[in-house]
């Protein structure tokens, strides 16, 4: 038998799924959107928003309606499936692979790693590499902050990440929402299954210069590595590659400073940035 055919002509996704499920839910328990808003507390609009696939929403919203509606963890469930949507294909098998990663090392040549982000430093990045899609923009920073939650899960893999100094030294916009996420950034780094180290520009040239790299082993014991730059990713899964690339790993961190100096590196970039807004006459 051939496969099925979507009325509209348009492969099935999670997130069609979901708008879909949204709907029906409603439309059988007869709310009204205004009686749903006030069940739930989220405006009426957006709950619209849901219900014909504008967006996706948050954890939280999908929560409650999973409460109002009775319907356990159902939605939360193709929740997770529908955020995978809002990342690119290429993206799609490395995040796989992420998931089920025992151990993750990782090193970040210009921004802070999206599993150490606040909500206002992915907001203000996602923003500045895709202006002007505002609904777009809200999606990519639920689901990149909901990705943050494999450093939370009851087996959480081991972490480590090496910053570049570049990183601390590239600010948010809003000095409040920098010295946030410094401080998020120590607060993390006191988990016990995660270790954060710091390049300083004093170690000179490396292996790595201009180019992130995320290092993947999975429980068989086998390793894939991902590359990315400013305009492209690579995901490697070659033996030889990744070895090369984990070589390159290990001799960037044999440069950087040790745990212990990385958290006082970083505390005294908040206190210099907190000083300097202070002597700031603007």
């Amino acid at each position: 038998m051939p496969a099925r055919k979507s009325v509209s002509g348009r492969k099935p996704s999670a997130r069609r799924l979901l708008a879909a499920e949204v709907a029906r839910l409603r439309g059988e328990s007869g709310k009204s959107l205004g009686q749903l808003a006030d069940e739930t507390t989220y405006d009426r609009t957006y709950l619209h928003k849901l219900e014909t696939g504008v967006r996706i929403g948050s954890p939280e919203v999908i929560a409650a309606l999973d409460k109002v509606y009775g319907t356990g963890e159902r939605l939360a469930m193709l929740w997770e499936l529908a955020r995978e949507d809002v990342f690119p294909d290429k993206y799609k098998r490395f995040m796989e692979l992420e998931a089920t990663a025992t151990v993750r090392y990782e090193y970040s040549a210009a921004t802070v790693p999206g599993l150490l982000q606040t909500e206002a430093y992915a907001r203000e990045v996602l923003g500045v590499a895709r202006p002007g899609d505002e609904q777009e923009l809200e999606e990519r920073v639920v689901a990149r902050l909901g990705r943050q939650r494999v450093l939370h899960q009851d087996s959480p893999p081991h972490y480590r990440a090496v910053l570049d100094e570049a990183v601390l030294r590239r600010a948010l916009s809003e000095p409040e929402d920098w010295q946030r996420q410094l401080g998020h950034l120590l607060t993390t780094s006191r988990l016990a299954h995660v270790t954060l180290q710091v390049l300083p520009f004093s170690a000179g040239l490396h292996g790595l210069i201009g180019t992130s790299l995320t290092l993947l082993w999975q429980p068989d014991g086998s390793a894939v590595a991902y590359t990315e730059d400013s305009h492209s990713g690579e995901l490697v899964e070659e033996a030889g590659g990744v070895e090369r690339l984990r070589l390159s790993y290990d001799l960037l961190r044999d440069s950087a400073l040790s745990p212990r100096e990385s958290v006082a590196f970083i505390q005294r970039v908040m206190e210099d940035d907190a000083t300097c807004e202070t002597l700031d006459p603007n």
